[in-house]
């Protein structure tokens, strides 16, 4: 275990380094950007412990990805994803009014510790007419930086609030008409290198699990510039409640590897999800950020050493 370092560049960004292979791992920027690719907090770039970096930044394909961000593609109406909004039957169109945001309002703690770092942040979203549609409370922590396996961790949760007086509706495309579309919610766009990665699941591989459900995903791919692979393990929390029922359910998962690679958690893949006026939705993943191309059997010994 390694201590960690933290840098609060006020107003911009919060960068955290590892001071042993003096890799800063992350920015997490919260500095507003273009209102078209609907501003909000992000983390690029993010890196593994070699310091490569595995997030892409405002891509020329899609503007608004971003690296890791919290995204809702389609919200009772609103995009708070960014650019072109899906509509059913015309496609994509460009419709500035429907863009919104996620504000950020406040930090409550910054801070590292016991080899751990925490970022707990306060935010509101926003349609395009800027009223108060939600609350957030977000909390990403940095933790569990292993040098002899090159890996770390971030763990992310978001508490949204519903602050209208009619519920919210979390969607995706695929809600609105579009096959095979459901991204929305945490969405990590990789870098170009890592187009026609590989794609592991517990039971399966490949890019058929477009859509699929399962506790964890990982994504591998090579760098440019640099020798080697990195690998990114996506997490869903058990006790994470999909569709407000009780128990768990695994996530669908929005992948890809062509013609970029990107992995979303979905909130909605293949049916709205309901939030009611003053509900809590909490959501939580987890995602190891490691040095080489991991394979299934290494994947799943980590998890199950180091349980939630």
């Amino acid at each position: 275990m390694s201590g960690l370092r933290v840098v609060h560049a006020h107003g911009d960004r919060i960068v955290v380094s590892d001071p042993a292979t003096g890799v800063e791992l992350l920015s997490y920027v919260y500095r507003p950007e273009a209102a078209w690719e609907a501003p909000k907090p992000y983390i690029h770039p993010l890196r593994t412990l070699a310091g490569d970096v595995v997030t892409d930044y405002r891509p020329s394909d899609h503007r608004w990805h971003k690296g890791l961000s919290l995204t809702a593609s389609h919200l009772s109406g609103a995009n708070l994803w960014g650019g072109n909004s899906y509509v059913h039957g015309e496609g994509y169109l460009r419709l500035p009014e429907r863009v919104g945001s996620m504000a950020h309002v406040a930090f409550d703690e910054v801070a590292a510790h016991d080899g751990r770092v925490v970022i707990a942040e306060r935010l509101t979203w926003h349609p395009y007419d800027g009223r108060r549609w939600a609350d957030e409370e977000r909390r990403v922590e940095i933790h569990d930086v292993d040098h002899s396996s090159g890996s770390w961790a971030l763990t992310w949760t978001s508490a949204v609030t519903n602050r209208r007086d009619e519920p919210l509706r979390f969607g995706s495309p695929t809600t609105a008409g579009r096959e095979l579309a459901g991204y929305t919610g945490l969405f990590w766009r990789g870098p170009r290198s890592f187009r026609d990665g590989r794609i592991l699941a517990p039971d399966a591989e490949g890019p058929g699990l477009l859509g699929a459900q399962a506790s964890w995903l990982a994504f591998s791919g090579e760098h440019d510039g640099t020798d080697g692979h990195a690998t990114l393990v996506f997490e869903h929390a058990p006790q994470n409640d999909h569709l407000g029922t009780a128990g768990a359910h695994p996530a669908h998962w929005f992948v890809r590897n062509d013609p970029f690679a990107g992995v979303a958690p979905s909130w909605a893949f293949y049916d709205e999800l309901e939030l009611a006026p003053g509900e809590t939705l909490t959501r939580r993943y987890r995602i190891v950020v490691a040095d080489g191309a991991w394979e299934r059997e290494e994947i799943t010994k980590y998890l199950r050493t180091r349980p939630w």
